[in-house]
């Protein structure tokens, strides 16, 4: 049977997007369809960047729990009473005095050295394929200029930059996809916490509204849900317009973060945060397009503190981009620039080396999905993708004995990527067995993962 050509499969599915009207309910929300081109990127770059990376701070050693070492949160936990709030309460008196207040920051978040074309270099060098920017985080500060944050946006203050569409500008320029993360609640905005319904009707939405306007994202990552359901943040009834109404209807991604009851059960793509979903640990067994979000440390945003200990090593990031692809997810690895807009040198260095391995070995993760016949194959340190008819082997120990199969009824060509030698290989029954060839450090295609594509499998 003759293949359908892509264009026409893309066609076809934006004619049906177009033709389909969503109503306010999770029941008509969730029927709309993931857009296919998120499951195909599989890797972006989170960025989180606001006031909290003046302070920069959090005890990355602490044994406080994962989510209490994330700097971002530097405002509310210098005003908790938690044993993390403490720490927090303990090192901002001593730094700042007891009478410095964390809107005093804002003056020192000047971003002076932000190169948004530079960043964007790097992101592409990466390998990655879209980028997601807090436009908002729960501090409220906007990065751009919202007229529902007046003189408490980048603006007004600080930078005088409108970063969200600096950074907009150079992402597409570079031909990747550009997102924003926004919270839904603020920690101390007086209007959320006296009048909900007014806060969510006159600020809240009007703000998701601008933003998806006046940049037309492709995906839109909310957070700070947890507070209330779903049906008070009218999260149906700004998706329904999202979906029937906005400039990117078409095409934009959404998270499932819409409510306390929503996470991987409504909205758009399911996540997941450093493997954790309400204190649950992984995402289960589901169909649906989903994501895991982390730092390459403890936290999110900037921590100057952080070591060499506190990070994952680029082996360790290559082997995580693995895992979740492997399992039909993507990795939304999040970097924490610096007050004046930096890069940290190791979070680009961790970035470079994953899209030096992913030159080579790319084909085996963008635009592939989970191989079902992976639950017969147990290996160590073995993990399966497919794409089309192939089907890609991916050892991130190298191999010292012949790596099995099971489950190949017929295979043809079989190859390494980046090495041009002959790759051996015999079928017994249903069983692939592939040795691995000898290789020199010449030929030795990659430092982290090996790749073996087995073509035309069935």
């Amino acid at each position: 049977m003759k293949q359908v050509p892509g264009i026409i499969l893309f066609l076809l599915f934006f004619n049906y997007l177009s033709a389909q009207k969503y109503d306010a309910t999770w029941e008509s929300i969730d029927s709309r369809p993931v857009p296919g081109w998120f499951e195909d990127v599989k890797f972006g770059i989170f960025i989180h960047w606001g006031v909290y990376s003046v302070p920069a701070w959090a005890p990355a050693d602490a044994d406080i729990g994962i989510y209490a070492k994330y700097s971002e949160w530097y405002w509310s936990k210098i005003n908790s009473d938690t044993d993390a709030g403490k720490l927090f309460r303990e090192y901002h008196n001593n730094m700042y005095g007891e009478n410095f207040k964390y809107q005093d920051f804002a003056a020192g978040f000047k971003a002076q050295h932000f190169n948004p074309n530079h960043w964007a270099d790097v992101f592409k060098k990466a390998g990655a394929k879209y980028v997601v920017l807090t436009s908002k985080h729960h501090e409220g500060f906007t990065l751009w200029p919202s007229d529902q944050s007046w003189n408490w946006n980048s603006v007004d203050i600080g930078p005088h930059r409108d970063l969200c569409g600096d950074l907009t500008d150079a992402v597409k320029r570079a031909g990747l996809h550009m997102g924003f993360y926004y919270s839904l609640y603020e920690w101390y905005n007086p209007l959320y916490h006296n009048n909900l319904e007014k806060y969510v009707d006159d600020h809240m939405i009007p703000q998701m509204k601008d933003l998806v306007t006046r940049y037309e994202p492709d995906i839109l990552w909310t957070d700070g849900e947890w507070d209330h359901p779903s049906e008070k943040w009218k999260s149906t009834e700004f998706l329904s317009w999202l979906y029937n109404e906005s400039p990117v209807k078409d095409r934009i991604a959404v998270n499932d973060r819409w409510g306390k009851e929503t996470r991987g059960v409504h909205g758009g793509y399911y996540t997941t945060e450093y493997d954790q979903v309400h204190g649950n640990v992984g995402i289960g067994d589901v169909q649906q397009p989903w994501e895991e979000c982390r730092g390459i440390g403890t936290s999110f945003g900037y921590n100057q503190i952080e070591d060499l200990d506190n990070y994952m090593t680029s082996d360790q990031l290559v082997d995580l981009l693995i895992e979740k692809v492997a399992a039909g997810g993507n990795l939304l690895l999040d970097i924490g620039p610096t007050s004046d807009g930096r890069i940290p040198v190791i979070q680009q260095q961790r970035l470079l080396d994953m899209g030096t391995w992913l030159t080579i070995n790319g084909d085996a993760i963008y635009g592939t999905r989970k191989w079902e016949g992976a639950t017969n194959n147990n290996s160590p340190n073995v993990y399966f993708t497919k794409k089309g008819n192939n089907l890609y082997v991916i050892c991130t120990e190298f191999p010292e004995k012949p790596v099995l199969v099971k489950g190949i009824k017929k295979a043809e060509k079989i190859s390494l990527l980046g090495f041009d030698g002959k790759i051996r290989a015999k079928k017994s029954g249903n069983t692939l067995s592939i040795t691995p060839p000898s290789l020199s450090p010449l030929t030795n295609p990659s430092q982290y993962a090996w790749v073996f594509r087995i073509e035309n499998v069935e």
